[in-house]
């Protein structure tokens, strides 16, 4: 009996060292990562549609994930085609850089025109990125509203989608 228990208690000991050594392997190695779905990308594409059509536009519209992979895009009839491809450019710079492209019209603007030598780069007003809790999860990308100005006003009113959620809590 005796040597059952300290055969037991030696089996337990160990699992639990093997458990509490692949946690602490784990720690600093694995990040946990918020994700943008469809669905998600979809309320953020129509959120930022309804506030184009409040106030007379009808620019392209185009979401990505934090990779800049293209996940919903829309388009009305009366925009122009060449905006399908600014949107998307300007939604995959705001995700891949983590930040709005006015940015970095800003500073190109500036004086470091070097910086449009960027394979894939658009740095044109109007990406901002998607955030949730923190994190980039995605961004979107306006173009074809009245402005450059209302590009970035429609983006902005589609990625506060997630912000009012967390504020909401």
């Amino acid at each position: 009996m005796k040597t059952k228990l300290t055969l037991l208690s030696l089996i337990t000991v160990g699992l639990l060292s093997i458990a509490l050594a692949d946690e602490h392997t784990d720690k600093g190695h694995v990040a946990v990562k918020h994700s943008l779905t469809l669905g998600g990308a979809k309320a953020v594409a129509e959120a930022a549609m309804k506030f184009a059509k409040d106030n007379g536009a009808a620019p392209s519209i185009a979401i990505v994930d934090d990779g800049g992979n293209l996940l919903y895009f829309a388009r009305p009839e009366s925009s122009f085609a060449a905006g399908a491809n600014v949107s998307i450019g300007k939604a995959r710079t705001s995700a891949i850089f983590k930040k709005p492209t006015s940015f970095f019209e800003d500073t190109i603007n500036k004086g470091r025109f070097t910086m449009t030598a960027l394979p894939d780069f658009t740095p044109l007003q109007g990406g901002v990125p998607i955030l949730h809790e923190g994190q980039v999860i995605g961004a979107i990308g306006v173009s074809g509203a009245k402005s450059a100005a209302q590009d970035e006003e429609v983006a902005k009113a589609g990625a506060a989608v997630f912000e009012t959620k967390v504020a909401a809590k």
